[in-house]
């Protein structure tokens, strides 16, 4: 009896000794807000003070520019809170700034992803960054991923899951994601705007239903265009659960099945080509995140917390206490979801 128990003592032990890494945490970097204040009419967007508290504009709603945005001394403070010893930091959806024309969204990205690299140089055992890309104009945006890649060293690139109205499957962007697969980083996918019409402008429902949404009508689109068959190498990390993906996928391996629609482009099934996808597991709710692991496996999930949006998890260590409430959870499982798929994706040992 005394050795299981010094066996779980010592397993418990390795346990916390487990970093954890979270892959969905966002920053508007110093450059970018004074770069906005200084010329709100060419960044096409304002950031405004409210009561002594700074404001940046998110589609037309304002929301407080709080310090674990841009002051990566309170990132790390907030980091040290939740438990988090490693978070990829990306910018945040409202200043995609894809609406730009292309030579303002090109300058105001570099200091996006200058001011990403700084801050990562301040905290480099905690911190890792993921690129953006002027995506307006793809010959630009594989200029400036060479030249981030070469600069930083990214692992991994942020893209929105549609470029003002367009899929990222469009054949436009294809030569982006086939640089992106060459330089052997990853996707993270993350909605940016709501593109489904309808009942949608009620209880904030672009939020809740818009961008799981997006995230699937994004998966579709890259598994029936041939996308997928095409970049065979692409390694994709989806927002928010996957969207209704994870929940969908028998109706689209069904529909693939029976319909000739979806074999216009003699795509693979979507069965095989769900494996080529990794999945935060912000379900706000443990036992969809049960489903996920059932459906994508452990080693295909990483946490994202979603810090500072108001869609992250209230409390500071409340997504480690969501992984732990997940039912049934094994230690394998809890360390792929915190540490060992992150690692995979960011290459590290």
């Amino acid at each position: 009896m005394a050795s299981k128990k010094k066996t779980a003592a010592g397993r418990k032990a390795a346990a916390k000794k487990v970093r954890t890494y979270d892959l969905h945490n966002h920053v508007i970097p110093p450059a970018v807000v004074d770069a906005i204040r200084r010329n709100p009419d060419r960044f096409g967007t304002r950031i405004e003070d409210r009561n002594g508290k700074p404001y940046f504009d998110a589609h037309g709603r304002m929301i407080e520019l709080l310090p674990e945005f841009n002051d990566v001394d309170a990132k790390i403070a907030w980091m040290d809170r939740a438990g988090m010893d490693v978070c990829a930091i990306s910018v945040g959806p409202p200043i995609y700034f894809y609406w730009l024309k292309p030579d303002a969204g090109i300058e105001i990205i570099r200091l996006a992803n200058d001011g990403i690299a700084q801050m990562v140089a301040r905290h480099p055992d905690r911190l890792r960054g993921m690129a953006h890309l002027p995506m307006q104009d793809p010959d630009a945006a594989i200029a400036e991923l060479e030249r981030v890649k070469k600069l930083y060293g990214f692992k991994a690139v942020e893209l929105a899951t549609s470029i003002e109205g367009a899929p990222l499957a469009d054949m436009k962007f294809r030569k982006v994601l086939k640089a992106i697969e060459q330089l052997g980083l990853f996707v993270f996918a993350h909605p940016y705007q709501c593109l489904a019409q309808g009942w949608m402008d009620s209880y904030y429902l672009r939020n809740f239903i818009g961008f799981p949404l997006d995230t699937t009508m994004m998966i579709a689109h890259l598994m029936f265009s041939g996308a997928l068959d095409d970049l065979k190498r692409l390694r994709i990390l989806c927002a928010h659960g996957g969207g209704f993906m994870p929940y969908q996928i028998g109706r689209f391996v069904h529909g693939h099945d029976v319909r000739p629609e979806p074999k216009v482009n003699h795509a693979s099934s979507p069965r095989e080509l769900f494996k080529r996808f990794y999945f935060d597991c912000l379900t706000h709710e443990p036992r969809s995140t049960r489903h996920l692991i059932a459906m994508a496996g452990a080693d295909h999930i990483v946490i994202g917390t979603d810090n500072p949006f108001d869609m992250a998890p209230k409390g500071a260590a409340r997504q480690v206490g969501q992984v732990d409430a997940i039912p049934g959870l094994t230690a394998a499982e809890r360390e792929w979801i915190c540490n060992r798929t992150a690692k995979k994706l960011l290459g590290e040992k």
